[in-house]
């Protein structure tokens, strides 16, 4: 699941180049910072769960702890909105060989660590160190705090200091350990309620600015406006917990004068609304619910 699926290979014999092995692998995006960082905070959270799980494997593959001597964002690819590695040409199973501690001294730009030398005399955990510090300065820090939600931060402050800090539960089976109970949690908080959501069945919604009037199986395919983040680029679509949510967030723009809730959601459940600019245009649509601000 973390690695670049392989759905086949061959070997062809070339006049100019001899023993040439040709793969055919899944298909999948390149990976780019600056669009990551403009799409919603869900789908990094989820970019970054693939990759705790790859540092997980890396960290008890069949093979023993494997490091990525070259852990960058150019080998990795997004396939079905999970991070995957495709690039296992730098990847190392030789845990460095020591006397002392100071032989077990790791040095990146930002910062250094020293790690325990073994009775046996190997560095401990080099290699899972080395993925966990390369999946901080490289991934982590950019993804995750920005825009989290708040009720979810304390233990974003584990993940993310567990990686960067090495301290003593910055392992792998730690970091899975938080990024479960992460997202576990983050289910429990953004995922749509049916009770909760049967209170919003009346004709108008009430809000503490405005009403809403609500029109049941009807679309407004037209009046788009921007936002950010949005999950579409040419209009305002974002992912909310229920009605309410949306009225608020409605009742912040002020070019928002009507939404519609689909039956698409995200991920973690989260249902996809559209924000529109005006309803002067209504067509029937039966898997989705319009609510228009009512003027006086």
């Amino acid at each position: 699941l973390c690695c670049f699926q392989l759905y086949g290979y061959c070997y062809q014999d070339s006049n100019d180049i001899p023993d040439t092995l040709t793969t055919i692998t899944e298909l999948g995006s390149p990976l780019e910072m600056i669009q990551l960082l403009q799409t919603s905070w869900e789908d990094r959270f989820r970019i970054c769960l693939s990759l705790v799980r790859l540092l997980h494997y890396l960290a008890h593959s069949p093979l023993g702890s494997v490091t990525l001597l070259d852990f960058r964002p150019r080998q990795f690819v997004i396939v079905d909105g999970e991070l995957k590695v495709t690039d296992l040409d730098d990847a190392s199973v030789e845990e460095s060989s020591c006397t002392s501690n100071s032989d077990c001294f790791m040095e990146f730009p930002a910062r250094n660590f020293t790690l325990p030398c073994s009775v046996e005399g190997r560095c401990q955990s080099m290699n899972e160190k080395r993925n966990l510090y390369n999946a901080y300065r490289f991934f982590f820090t950019y993804l995750l705090p920005h825009s989290a939600p708040s009720s979810l931060r304390p233990l974003l402050d584990k993940i993310v200091n567990a990686t960067g800090n090495h301290n003593k539960h910055g392992n792998a089976n730690q970091l899975l350990f938080w990024c479960n109970c992460y997202g576990w949690y983050l289910a429990l908080e953004l995922k749509p309620s049916p009770s909760v959501n049967s209170e919003f069945t009346q004709k108008c919604v009430k809000s503490a600015k405005t009403q809403y009037r609500r029109v049941p199986e009807a679309f407004i395919p037209d009046e788009n406006y921007r936002c950010w983040p949005s999950y579409h680029h040419k209009g305002c679509l974002l992912s909310v917990f229920d009605v309410n949510e949306a009225i608020e967030i409605c009742d912040s723009y002020s070019q928002c004068k009507a939404f519609v809730l689909t039956n698409q959601t995200t991920w973690t459940g989260r249902q996809l609304v559209f924000f529109k600019m005006a309803s002067n245009h209504i067509v029937p649509d039966p898997d989705k619910i319009t609510y228009v601000k009512v003027t006086d």
